[in-house]
């Protein structure tokens, strides 16, 4: 049986969370190589992963005839550049979210994987985590009829780094935190968005509002879906209590609620102390199994030539979404957005 030659792009933590998946827990594929332009997380990288060959050029990998597929997990205003390379050099591509900075990078990339008959996924592991699965199913059975309100919170309690700060590099919080919750949006719906309306602030990043006065570290948005139910998406990072990822699905014979900020769902109450509980600390744990999920569906995909089953079309969708709402942040008006998403 063949096993999937993979490269690794990028080895950041959500890279050493697909390097791990590769190399030790999908049986299918193997860990071809690391890439990363920094020496030092290239070294650590290789060893941590236990992978002896390495690249500090994205195109090296590309050219080597002995890797059939990529996983890129680099900062956002990279993905174009790479995955267009990627595939037009004939590798398969993984990318992680968000798939690019504008919708013409996404429809480059699309067009560049089309092209070269390569295959494209993007990465909303959600999609792979049994209970936003368990969310869908219901929701796609009728039991609780329509949506009529999505209420979705993405916090993250690491970062933002550095990079993020720039809008232009990486459209804010909003795309690289709450990418997940727009995504889960259009996947439990299926619809488009009509128009966008957003607040921000920036409450807890002192040292990036002198270089970069637009950044916000908090974020609110209202999102009209063109069969007109209405969603709500809250952001924040850094969150520093831990990671909250909760959905809130409000339908017209019941509701149902995905996720929760309390780790395992446990919480006690003492008369001498109040409430406690135990937050979840990190995407890293939280996602755990659907990060492999995601990783094995994409590989499956390649082996028996199915189509995945995140596409480059829903990577754009989020992406669009999010720029409707950075230009809401801008304008301070709802900004209108046609039925495919795209700013009118």
């Amino acid at each position: 049986m063949k096993r999937l030659q993979l490269g690794l792009i990028g080895s950041g933590r959500a890279g050493l969370i697909h390097g791990a998946n590769i190399a030790r827990r999908i049986d299918r594929a193997d860990l071809a190589a690391v890439c990363d332009a920094n020496p030092d997380n290239l070294r650590a990288a290789a060893a941590e992963l236990g992978c002896p060959r390495t690249f500090a050029d994205f195109r090296e990998v590309c050219a080597d005839p002995a890797i059939d597929a990529v996983v890129i997990v680099t900062p956002t205003f990279l993905h174009a550049e790479i995955a267009c390379a990627a595939a037009t050099a004939g590798k398969h591509v993984f990318l992680e979210k968000p798939m690019a900075v504008t919708a013409d990078e996404c429809r480059a990339i699309e067009e560049a994987c089309e092209t070269a008959g390569v295959k494209l996924q993007i990465g909303f592991m959600r999609r792979f985590d049994d209970g936003f699965r368990r969310a869908k199913a219901v929701l796609d059975s009728g039991t609780l009829g329509r949506v009529m309100i999505i209420k979705s919170t993405g916090r993250g309690p690491g970062g933002p780094g550095p990079w993020m700060w720039d809008l232009k590099k990486s459209n804010g919080i909003v795309a690289e935190v709450n990418s997940h919750d727009l995504d889960s949006i259009h996947w439990f719906t299926g619809a488009g968005v009509r128009h966008a309306y957003a607040e921000a602030h920036n409450f807890k990043m002192p040292e990036a509002r002198e270089r970069f006065p637009d950044f916000y570290d908090n974020v609110v948005a209202t999102l009209r879906l063109d069969d007109d139910t209405i969603a709500v998406v809250d952001g924040t990072c850094p969150a520093h209590y831990g990671y909250d990822a909760r959905v809130e699905i409000l339908c017209e014979k019941g509701v149902l609620f995905v996720g929760s900020a309390r780790k395992h769902g446990c919480e006690w109450i003492t008369v001498e102390s109040g409430l406690h509980g135990e937050a979840v600390a990190s995407w890293r744990t939280l996602f755990r199994d659907a990060y492999l999920a995601e990783m094995e569906s994409f590989v499956d995909a390649v082996l028996t030539d199915r189509p995945t089953d995140v596409t480059g079309a829903d990577g754009r969708w989020a992406v669009e979404a999010v720029v409707a709402i950075n230009e809401s942040l801008r304008t301070g008006q709802p900004v209108p957005v046609n039925g495919a998403g795209v700013i009118a």
